[in-house]
């Protein structure tokens, strides 16, 4: 299915190793389903270099840069000096992935808003969006990025509720919605699917994770966005092609993103 739109998606990581052994083929895949660029975020400074040679063999890969939550142990205090040389001389769309991740028992909250919120400051001080995750962590999220200030960015797979969604777009920050709102048990997530205005809505994979409902417990690929996009578009009850291009354009807008 091709919506017309040269599609993006927002959160992929194809410099995963679970896309060393066909990236060739998943990247064409990809573009057979009209998915053109991807915003490829970073997880621990150790992978950075390898996320770079990824994203520059493929003109339709745009790198972000930054320290995951959930990969706290691997994390140091001088790489968030070296984050700042990275977003300076590889100018990249994005900080990111960071956040906050309360699921996770053993990941000290104290030691994550550390990293968290100096990765914040660096995107405000570079001009640059924030890619962020959320784990159960959705208000604290926010109270940071309220604290900072002057910021914008995406909380992807976003999965809290309606007044939470509210609230981070008042702070200018948009929702990337991926594989979960392909299920029918996630109703909430469906339900703001439905009826959040498009202006801060976007698509994503978050694949390697999150397969979509059809290939629950696979790798999930970038290709899989367009199940996203027909999703969607059916709880909205309009066509593929109004969704496809409205996220692209929120995309385009939030990452400066070349034409496809």
């Amino acid at each position: 299915m091709d919506s017309g739109t040269a599609l993006v998606d927002s959160h992929c990581h194809l410099d995963a190793g679970e896309f060393d052994g066909d990236r060739a083929a998943v990247l064409e895949r990809a573009r057979e389903a009209g998915v053109r660029r991807q915003i490829v975020p970073a997880i621990t400074a150790e992978e950075w270099p390898k996320l770079c040679d990824v994203c520059a063999a493929d003109k339709g890969l745009f790198p972000a840069y930054g320290l995951h939550p959930m990969f706290l142990a691997e994390h140091r205090e001088e790489h968030l000096q070296e984050l700042r040389s990275w977003l300076q001389r590889e100018r990249p769309v994005a900080v990111g992935e960071c956040g906050l991740d309360y699921f996770i028992d053993d990941l000290d909250p104290a030691e994550q808003s550390v990293y968290f919120d100096a990765q914040l400051r660096l995107a405000r001080e570079f001009d640059l969006p924030v890619i962020v995750h959320a784990r159960r962590a959705v208000d604290a999220v926010t109270a940071a990025i309220r604290k900072v200030g002057g910021l914008r960015g995406v909380v992807h797979s976003f999965s809290g509720s309606r007044q939470q969604a509210e609230h981070l777009w008042e702070q200018g920050f948009m929702l990337g919605i991926g594989g979960p709102v392909t299920y029918g048990r996630a109703r909430r997530l469906r339900e703001l699917a439905a009826t959040m205005p498009l202006e801060w809505l976007l698509l994503e994979t978050d694949a390697p994770d999150q397969p979509d409902s059809a290939i629950r417990g696979e790798r999930n690929e970038p290709a899989r966005l367009t199940v996203v996009l027909e999703t969607i578009a059916q709880l909205r009850g309009v066509e593929t092609a109004e969704v496809g291009a409205a996220t692209s354009a929120n995309a385009e807008r939030l990452f400066a993103l070349p034409p496809a």
